[in-house]
């Protein structure tokens, strides 16, 4: 790989453009003039690392508009993902999308290419449309420099298929202190994982969508105290940017003042010291304190629900409002984890336990439903 693609001084910082700003009164028109001012001080400060993806809504397009139509090609690197699961009967369907991209970007070719959101039953159509070949063939050809992908999963999962797939030059996971050691997300155990397999990471969600930018009162605390100065996104930039292997740590901003924030710690960035890491260990374990449902997502409650009520995805909804009281990003989450796998909401419950008799947390699982709908489905 190149010398830049993995060197110390490179930037760390990547531009995801997952949340890019909307015109106002609009939630689905992209703010083109706000993003160039986004993307000209990215550039300015010697960021180079731009991510979108072909499912996001008017991304790609936008990228072409700000920076592809603006900007000299080599002077930026392009990321863009592949969801072969996402309608797709036929290969022809998924390679369709690499085309799309092409188009819709303007860029020639990505840098970063990506197999998009691997894990639990996404990982099958990757395989099944030989996507692995499609995409190391467009290597050959020079339309892509580098192959990864990124992963939504257990570490027993990401080992399978780094083992299954060796030729995968980088991943991108999702790291945060919040996500550090909880039981669900895993991102120190999948970090080590790659880690382990010398694959180079790119990391998603820093900040965990926003939720880590306004943390918990006993979190804030901590942080205000050690810097007064600092935001808490800093905090959670800068941990994540801090590990080693990082390519790019990905923050999906959606205004300017956003990206002025985040370039004024990650312009000229420092890793944290022993100390700040010493501050972010008493953040997380302040986090770790609030009671959350410890619910694993071992599932084995909603192999014997009659109703098929999509418990561990609620479960995963509740513990974002039981630690960042957050309704809102609760409901957000809910329509990926819940709504869209086609399971049942938690006010369907007909509490009949079958599930309680399954869980080898012993969660009550009647009652925390319960709790559930009653703050998620007023």
């Amino acid at each position: 790989m190149a010398e830049k693609y993995l060197g110390e001084d490179t930037k760390k910082l990547g531009f995801g453009l997952m949340r890019l700003p909307r015109i106002e009164g609009s939630d689905d028109v992209i703010d083109i003039e706000q993003t160039k001012k986004m993307v000209d001080l990215f550039m300015e400060a010697g960021c180079t690392y731009f991510d979108t993806a072909w499912i996001y809504p008017g991304s790609e397009d936008a990228m072409r508009q700000a920076l592809v139509e603006r900007y000299p090609r080599d002077s930026y690197t392009v990321a863009t993902k592949n969801a072969a699961w996402a309608g797709c009967k036929t290969r022809e369907d998924a390679i369709a999308q690499f085309e799309t991209s092409l188009q819709r970007t303007g860029a020639g070719y990505f840098d970063y290419y990506l197999l998009h959101n691997l894990g639990q039953g996404r990982t099958k159509a990757f395989d099944e449309f030989d996507m692995w070949t499609f995409a190391f063939e467009m290597k050959a050809a020079g339309k892509i420099r580098h192959v990864g992908f990124s992963f939504h999963s257990t570490p027993e999962e990401l080992e399978e298929i780094l083992t299954a797939h060796p030729e995968a030059e980088f991943v991108q996971l999702q790291i945060n202190y919040g996500d550090w050691e909880n039981i669900e997300v895993q991102s120190r155990k999948v970090y080590e994982v790659a880690r382990k397999h010398n694959k180079p990471v790119v990391i998603m969600e820093p900040v965990k969508g926003g939720l880590l930018a306004a943390p918990p009162e006993s979190v804030a605390k901590i942080l205000k105290e050690a810097n007064p100065n600092a935001s808490y996104a800093s905090w959670a930039i800068r941990f994540a940017a801090s590990l080693d292997g990082v390519i790019a740590v990905l923050s999906g901003m959606s205004n300017v003042e956003q990206m002025e924030d985040n370039l004024s710690f990650m312009r000229d960035f420092k890793k944290l010291d022993d100390a700040e890491q010493e501050v972010m260990t008493k953040a997380r374990k302040a986090l770790e304190a609030i009671p959350i449902v410890p619910c694993t997502s071992c599932n084995y409650c909603a192999k014997v629900c009659p109703m098929n009520i999509g418990i561990s995805g609620t479960f995963s909804c509740l513990n974002v409002i039981r630690l960042y009281n957050n309704v809102e990003r609760a409901l957000h989450e809910e329509q990926f984890s819940v709504i869209n796998p086609g399971k049942k909401r938690a006010n369907e419950c007909i509490k009949c336990g079958a599930c309680e008799a399954a869980c080898p947390q012993h969660i009550k699982i009647r009652d925390t439903l319960e709790e559930a709908a009653t703050l998620m489905h007023m």
